[in-house]
């Protein structure tokens, strides 16, 4: 499968077994597959979604946003009890122009896509075991 390094960009091929034992981009040595959410942004977004196989959640937020902070804490334990899903973080002020192309129109607002198609879509905040079971 294609995996796209949350730390240099590049596109990595990674055998589906191999999942589990925390493997390292080949170009940087970083851990290919963190256990933490990853910040994406107008530049690396498509890049990252569009080419990483593996489902990415992805929490559209903002630093203003009372709700959006009591979740971030319940989106990094779900992404710590979900290896084979990726876990993506956008900033909505930061990022304007993906928070447009989705169309989100209240945060926080989880997307999740798979082969780089939106195949599901949740606005409001959930606990990790929500978030979890909606997976």
């Amino acid at each position: 499968m294609l995996i796209v390094c949350p730390h240099c960009w590049t596109k990595n091929r990674l055998p589906d077994g191999r999942i589990g034992e925390k493997p390292t981009c080949g170009r940087c040595q970083a851990e290919l597959l963190p256990s933490y959410p990853i910040a994406l942004g107008d530049q690396t977004f498509a890049h990252y979604v569009g080419h990483t196989e593996l489902p990415i959640v992805v929490d559209f937020w903002a630093d203003w946003c009372a709700p959006c902070r009591m979740m971030a804490p319940q989106f990094v334990q779900a992404a710590h009890q979900m290896p084979a899903v990726r876990f993506a973080k956008v900033d909505t002020e930061q990022a304007r122009q993906i928070s447009a192309q989705y169309a989100i129109r209240s945060i926080p607002s989880l997307i999740l896509f798979q082969g780089g198609q939106e195949v599901a879509r949740h606005a409001g905040v959930m606990r990790a075991p929500q978030l979890l079971q909606w997976l």
